[in-house]
């Protein structure tokens, strides 16, 4: 019933009741959601968080309309402080003329989407400096969350973050100001602050607002805010007043965005002697599940006399899990003042965001108490895994380790099993307990979701393995939250295990080179090497003599399609009678333009010993761009090549000279001649890392040539584009309307890609998809154009030189229009041809108007939607209206570059009609 009749009087009331009786009234807040019950539901539970002006009694607020986005709106109620007379609570009084109100309630939706959840309300309260000052009670109060309703099945539950630090803070002129709203995400979800304009509606930001350190001169006046630790530092203020300034904080989800909250606070800033105190602790701790953090937290005061109390709050006060206490005094006492914080860490707290406690120091100051903050960001990993064993067998390797780890039985199924990693040879960095998982170690995941045990260890068998190589294995313990389905979410892992390497016994040969002899289209030659089986690996009793072994050669990159090389075969009578060492050219081959791959097989008389891991060549590909040569190879190798030496050949002494060293797989040769030809080789060293195999394996690539020519244009120009709009507010306005356009010549902007030879403009109208193109070619660097009856539009600029290489599109750079539409307050319908009509003075980029006339009992007398109006003083069924004041609203709907929009404010006002005698 309530929601029902407010609806039908609210807009009456907005009419006809000055704004003066509304009363000052809000000064900041933000909207949380909660997502209830189980996850696939479509419920979520809504706190809208206010901070008004308790003395404001006449604008006080029982009850305020949300919209919850999905079109429909609910007035909802206050939850918190006393009962008053009304019935209702009636929120909770702070210092400071100050009043919190929570008003909560709950929502089923259709569909599962994004909506923007949102509150608006009259009025802010007056005197802001930095809001339409000074007529900021006139601005109305919005704040709004963007929420995503997830997959529930793969995603999980989401709710948005709670901010645990009030929006109302305190300042001195010249003296650092900080805050931080001290935002926990109950999913895990990772955070990021930025700042933001004021909203007076959505997407509406209020009337001329100035950010704090626009107001004022002289002396340092900064604002900045941290966007990972939400840290707001203003640094420092000049002008004594209130502020508000609002922020944005964004949600992310496995690096995608989820939801916005957006918190509006403010900032009373005074003239005062006071200095803030000063907060001493930690500010990043990584600590492993089940250890203890306890960190002592020290705060003085410059101010003689002065006492200071001490306090903390964050994400860890309010985990279920968590045990955490903060023990300093309860009021406040003589500096300085000191507290413990301790937290006995559970396995379910380990998190990849880490958690932010903030401690603030408060002092006592008779005039404006001033703060310090402290945000102490606190990493929980999980443990590593202990005792890890690798058992090398026939073909395989056995690996275990200890059980039970101690965050095996973490609540919810938290913790979700172990990751088996592994890398060729070893890397024994220090484990670092800040760095969870193996990340850019050199380890590849091999396993995942590992929990079988035997003879009570956790166990692994690791079946892809292949002679001759070490090989290196870490454990790691993953965790997750889960969906409804048991779909993990927010996933992190645990420290990894020490490192345990292993070598299979090598009783097959191991390639060792696969080097391009000569390069040529049919002519070229392969060189192939090996070394023999390693006594005692090989067991002559069970693999007799005599031995053979079998070459053969695959195209590579390609199918496994494996022939026998020519004179690839070798017989042995007996096993240490030959070398250890093995060569065989292959040819005649195409090495320019192919790669190939070799395979050796090793047999006791006629059985199948093994078979040698394959390796390929190293294949060079050259890529000719402008006055530089770009170079990248491929292989495959069961030896690591380490290192890679470029060669260049230099046909005035027919020799091969080393350019570069590198260990990676490409490099650009660069300040190069166009037109000349260059050839090139890579010499790639090698190593299996077994110390019985010498090093380096040397191997070469094919040569391959290239010759540089212009394939690079031009850079990016940059756009600039005014009109008339940009230095004229209301008043006379030309007839012809043009855009005046430049642009920076691609030379300033990347200097050696000068050689333009013209250019194409693109304009794009309002709403518009298409671009049409306005010039093309020609060396000027400006152009007007002429755009007809609007100035909106949106334009791009790319250069092309000589050879036809393009640019990229400039950046869009778009022109807007300058509505202008003002009314009179009086006219005199009464037939003499002067002054008979209601109309507005001359406008200009106006498309339609929602024009409204109420009488002095606030009933609808005409409308139109006619910008013109030529209102003649009758009702909308033609009676004349009697001579007296009336009511009018105007939404006037502009001419813009993103279309027609509704202007930022609707008009309001009087007409006076006067029909004389």
């Amino acid at each position: 019933m309530l929601a029902s009749v407010r609806s039908g009087l609210l807009p009456l009331a907005l009419l006809l009741i000055p704004f003066s009786l509304w009363g000052t009234h809000n000064r900041a807040g933000e909207i949380r959601i909660e997502q209830i019950g189980n996850c696939a539901d479509l419920t979520v539970r809504a706190t809208v968080i206010t901070y008004t002006k308790a003395s404001a009694v006449a604008a006080d607020r029982d009850s305020l309309e949300i919209s919850w986005g999905d079109g429909t709106k609910q007035w909802i109620y206050r939850v918190n402080g006393p009962i008053g007379t009304g019935g209702w609570p009636n929120g909770e009084i702070l210092p400071n003329d100050v009043k919190r109100n929570l008003y909560v309630a709950n929502h089923t939706y259709p569909a599962r989407a994004t909506y923007r959840i949102s509150m608006l309300d009259p009025n802010r309260i007056d005197n802001i400096l930095n809001v339409n000052f000074p007529n900021s009670v006139g601005v109305t109060f919005y704040i709004e969350t963007v929420y995503t309703f997830l997959n529930p099945q793969f995603q999980g539950c989401n709710s948005t973050p709670a901010l645990l630090q009030p929006p109302i803070d305190y300042g001195c002129v010249g003296r650092p100001f900080v805050h931080n709203p001290n935002a926990f995400d109950p999913d895990g979800d990772s955070l990021s602050y930025h700042l933001i304009t004021p909203l007076q509606s959505a997407g509406l930001p209020v009337p001329k607002y100035l950010f704090p350190t626009q107001i004022g001169s002289g002396g340092q006046n900064n604002l900045s805010l941290d966007p990972v630790t939400g840290d707001l530092v203003w640094q420092n203020p000049l002008v004594a007043g209130e502020y508000n300034i609002a922020l944005i904080i964004v949600s992310y989800r496995n690096g995608v965005p989820l939801d916005t909250t957006i918190r509006d606070m403010q900032v009373l800033v005074s003239d005062c002697t006071n200095n803030p105190p000063v907060l001493t602790s930690e500010t990043e701790v990584c600590v492993i599940a089940g250890d203890t953090l306890s960190l002592d937290i020290l705060a003085t005061d410059p101010n003689i006399g002065q006492k200071v109390r001490l306090t903390a709050t964050g994400g860890p006060f309010v985990s279920p899990f968590s045990n955490v206490s903060f023990t300093a005094p309860g009021f406040p006492v003589p500096p300085p003042v000191s507290g413990l914080f301790e937290w006995p860490t559970a396995c379910e707290e380990i998190r990849k965001q880490p958690w932010s406690v903030v401690f603030k120091a408060e002092d006592n100051d008779s005039g404006t108490p001033l703060v310090d903050l402290h945000t102490l960001r606190v990493t929980i990993v999980g443990p590593p895994p202990q005792d890890v064993i690798a058992v090398p067998g026939e073909d395989e390797i056995e690996l275990s380790w200890a059980s039970p780890y101690p965050c095996e039985d973490a609540a919810n199924g938290y913790f979700r099993g172990f990751s088996v990693w592994r890398r060729i040879d070893s890397n024994p960095f220090p484990v670092d307990t800040c760095t969870p998982g193996l990340a850019g170690k050199g380890y590849t995941r091999i396993a995942f979701r590992q929990t079988t045990q035997a003879v009570g260890r956790y166990v692994f068998t690791d079946q892809d393995v292949e002679a001759g190589r070490t090989y290196c294995y870490r454990i790691v313990a993953d965790f997750a939250l889960q969906s409804a389905a048991g779909n993990p979410f927010n996933q992190v892992e645990s420290l990894p295990s020490m490192e345990a390497c292993v070598q299979l016994r090598r009783n097959v040969p191991l390639l060792t080179r696969v080097s391009v002899e000569q390069t040529d289209a049919a002519s070229g030659k392969m060189e192939v090497m090996w070394t023999r089986p390693r006594i005692p690996d090989l067991d002559t009793l069970l693999f007799p003599s005599p031995y053979r072994y079998r070459l053969l050669r695959t195209a590579w990159p390609g199918t496994a399609n494996w022939q026998p090389v020519p004179g690839g075969e070798i017989d042995l009578p007996w096993f240490g009678a030959p070398a250890d060492t093995f060569l065989r050219f292959d040819e005649p081959l195409d090495t320019r333009d192919r790669a190939y791959a070799y395979q050796l097989e090793f047999y006791s008389q006629s059985q199948l010993v093994g078979t040698a891991a394959a390796a390929s060549s190293v294949f060079l590909k050259v890529a000719a761009t402008d006055r530089r040569n770009e170079l990248s190879w491929t292989y495959d190798t069961p030896w690591t090549n380490y290192q890679h030496q470029v060669e260049r050949f230099d046909p005035g002494s027919g020799s091969w000279d080393t350019l570069a060293t590198t260990a990676d797989t490409m490099y650009s040769d660069s300040g190069l001649v166009n037109g000349n030809t260059y050839c090139y080789r890579i010499r790639a060293l090698g190593d299996y890392g077994v110390p019985d195999i010498a090093k380096p394996l040397v191997n070469l690539s094919q040569e391959a040539c290239g010759v540089p020519l212009d394939t690079v244009p031009p850079c990016a120009p940059a756009l600039t584009v005014s009109n008339i709009c940009d230095s004229l507010g209301t008043g006379e306005f030309p007839e012809e309307l043009t855009n005046a356009l430049s642009w920076t010549h691609p030379d300033s902007l990347c200097p050696g890609r000068s050689d333009v030879a013209g250019y194409r403009l693109y304009f794009r109208a309002p709403n518009g998809f298409n671009q049409v193109l306005l010039l093309t070619g020609g060396e000027e660097v400006s152009y007007v154009h002429f755009p007809g009856t609007s100035l909106a539009g949106c334009y791009t600029l790319e250069a092309f030189d000589s050879l036809g290489n393009t640019s990229p599109r400039s950046l869009e750079v778009c022109a807007d229009n300058c509505p202008d539409y003002r009314l009179p307050n009086t006219f005199t319908p009464n037939g003499d041809n002067q002054n008979d009509l209601f109309i507005p003075y001359p406008y200009r980029f106006v498309e339609k108007v929602d024009f409204q006339v109420y009488n002095r009992w606030g009933n609808l007398v005409w409308e139109t939607t006619e910008p013109d109006l030529r209102w003649d003083g009758r009702t909308l069924d033609g009676k004349e209206l009697a001579d007296g004041v009336y009511y009018y609203t105007c939404l006037v709907y502009e001419q813009r570059v993103e279309g027609v929009v509704p202007a930022p404010s609707i008009l309001k006002g009087f007409i006076h009609l006067i029909r004389g005698n």
